[in-house]
């Protein structure tokens, strides 16, 4: 039987081993090529998740009270 202390070493280890390759390869690519948005493109994307956010709201909002009006 193995002890839960060992257990715990062992998922510390493979969790510091993909950690640790992270900066790395294509991810690391990708996270040396990001940037901190600028307030305009930061804005627009709120913007536009909003949006999203109330269209699926209503949608979702519409198909209930369709549903409560003619099915029950």
């Amino acid at each position: 039987m193995v002890d839960i202390v060992e257990q715990s070493w062992d998922i510390q280890r493979r969790i510091e081993g993909k950690v640790k390759n992270l900066g790395k390869g294509k991810y690391g690519r990708v996270l040396k090529m990001a940037r901190k948005p600028e307030k305009e493109e930061y804005i627009k994307v709120l913007q536009i998740t909003s949006i999203g956010l109330f269209l699926m709201g209503g949608l979702g909002f519409l198909i209930y009270w369709l549903w409560t009006k003619f099915i029950i």
